[in-house]
């Protein structure tokens, strides 16, 4: 694909927050567009929570996260110690009951990394291309009140204009 068209597509995708809240509809190569054939690296391009776009600080614009064909995963801040541990573990692919698809993320560090009581965390998928992951899950703050984040993912090598965004 030519720059421009890439540049068309992401502006396209990027340029509204609200996602529809219609399921998707994961395609049958679902693991390899998250995967690829060996593993896959994407870094968050956008970030919203409750519907409103997020500044993008030193820490989120080093976070990746890597998912392998084997079913495992590392996210990692580029060698960042004042970002936070890094996490492994296992990831799946997994539906509820309406057909809703999801990432399960499994790791014994996840209840202290997100502050819940599971080993584990769905994150709602809301779009999934080769070059695209939209994800969607619920958050505690330390306040406990819960709030909605939506991450777009891009692969590591994607330049995103305007991902440091700042008001």
């Amino acid at each position: 694909m030519n720059k421009a068209f890439c540049s068309l597509i992401l502006f396209f995708l990027f340029g509204c927050s609200n996602q529809s809240d219609e399921n998707f509809t994961l395609p049958d190569n679902a693991q390899s567009l998250i995967s690829s054939d060996s593993s896959k690296t994407w870094k968050i391009a956008r970030r919203f929570n409750n519907g409103t776009r997020m500044n993008m600080g030193d820490c989120f614009l080093a976070h990746r996260q890597t998912f392998s064909s084997s079913n495992t995963f590392t996210t990692s801040s580029s060698g960042r110690s004042d970002c936070g541990n890094d996490m492994s573990g296992k990831w799946s692919l997994a539906r509820d009951e309406n057909g809703t698809a999801y990432i399960k993320l499994e790791s014994e560090q996840i209840p202290e990394m997100l502050n819940i009581k599971d080993d584990f965390k769905y994150f709602r998928i809301k779009a999934l291309s080769d070059t695209l992951m939209v994800l969607q899950f619920n958050h505690a703050q330390t306040t406990k009140k819960t709030t909605t984040l939506v991450d777009y993912f891009v692969p590591e090598g994607v330049k995103v204009d305007d991902r440091e965004f700042h008001w």
